[in-house]
């Protein structure tokens, strides 16, 4: 918003509407009421405490005396428990709006938990992930009138949470190979969490690509972690009965489809290192099957190696660091199942010892120089 009329104010001074003395009076206006109105860390944080602590408590209450409470006073306390807190927070709105947006928040949690205590007290139990959906939908609706970042945050966890569920849910129920069904959702959220990393480039971003980073950034080692367990395991041939293919086309379109679509949405053209790393993701499977588990060592690095370049390109020091992460988690992994077990006690002590000390001397130096490059290259 700074910049926004601070462009404008310079517009309208270049073209003689305004004279400078009356521009510069706008600025110095401007500058201290934006400084008035911005929030500190220490009061913000506070905030978010003490809004997951009241609704880890109104909860908690509510599970405890849960047994004690007819069926009608469930329904009212539930139904109260999502109403309340909005109205609390529009009460607040104008006297203290950070406060109200943080009342929103623990109201839309609310919603969660009282869709899911509905399905209890009336024994709904007929699509578990339909709560997921329900839940989510009340999210969107929230961010679409309020336009406040953690009903973004909500709705960018609860969706994803919502088609994850309902692509276990459908392979659960028809009783297929795991492994099928293990690897769409593997690569689906694996994919999805590198859209989220990657959604804003350079220093300059909107809120919500910014959100959607710290959101990557708090599961792509996780979701690369899944991803590299489904893709050495494989289970036994004729141990259950292998998915449908048209089951299977529709989730490999979703696994893929989306991430690239949430990208694309993001980033623009931008993001078009993302069908690379779809593609990288999908080779994991064939490679390991064909080539064996070694393969994958190698494949992983590689992978490693194009986040790092990803992020020297845009100047984003997140993905440099995560995929220098990957890189040596990679090599570790390597040396304890690959080479370990081939030496001696004293020698694989020792050669633990060297590969900490040398390689993380050497990855640290590689990664402090890329992101200075990085930096320097930002305009």
């Amino acid at each position: 918003m700074a910049d926004s009329w601070a462009r404008l104010l310079s517009r309208w001074t270049d073209a003689g509407l305004i004279d400078p003395t009356t521009a510069e009076r706008i600025r110095a206006f401007e500058l201290t009421h934006a400084r008035t109105r911005h929030l500190s860390w220490p009061v913000g944080l506070a905030l978010a405490f003490g809004a997951l602590m009241l609704g880890a408590g109104i909860l908690l209450f509510v599970s405890a005396q849960w047994d004690f409470l007819s069926p009608a006073t469930r329904f009212a306390l539930t139904l109260l428990l999502v109403a309340i807190f909005h109205a609390a927070a529009a009460f607040v709105v104008e006297r203290f709006p950070a406060m109200s947006t943080a009342l929103h928040a623990i109201g839309t949690v609310a919603l969660g938990a009282g869709i899911f205590l509905a399905g209890q007290i009336f024994n709904l139990d007929e699509h578990w992930p339909g709560g997921l959906m329900l839940w989510a939908l009340g999210a969107a609706a929230a961010w679409w009138i309020l336009r406040s970042l953690p009903q973004f945050v909500l709705l960018a966890t609860l969706a994803p949470a919502w088609l994850a569920a309902e692509w276990m849910a459908a392979a659960d129920n028809r009783l297929y190979e795991a492994a099928d069904g293990t690897r769409v959702l593997a690569v689906g959220i694996f994919l999805l969490t590198l859209a989220y990393l990657s959604a804003i480039s350079g220093e300059r971003a909107r809120r919500e690509p910014r959100a959607l980073m710290w959101i990557g950034a708090f599961t792509i080692l996780q979701a690369a972690g899944a991803l590299a367990a489904s893709s050495s395991s494989y289970p036994q041939a004729g141990a259950m009965r292998s998915m449908e293919a048209s089951l299977r086309g529709v989730g490999w379109i979703a696994a893929i489809g989306l991430p690239l679509a949430v990208g694309f949405a993001t980033r623009g053209m931008g993001a078009w290192p993302l069908t690379y790393a779809a593609a990288w993701a999908l080779l994991l499977f064939p490679l390991g099957r064909h080539a064996g588990e070694l393969a994958l060592y190698p494949w992983w690095a590689l992978g490693a190696v194009g986040l790092v370049a990803w992020g020297v390109r845009d100047a984003r020091s997140e993905r440099i660091n995560f995929g220098a992460a990957i890189l040596a988690a990679t090599v570790g992994v390597f040396y304890f199942s690959r080479v370990m077990d081939n030496l001696g006690r004293s020698a694989s002590l020792i050669g633990v010892g060297l590969l900490t000390l040398a390689g993380g001397w050497a990855l640290e130096r590689v990664r402090r120089a890329l992101i200075r490059r990085a930096r320097e290259a930002t305009p």
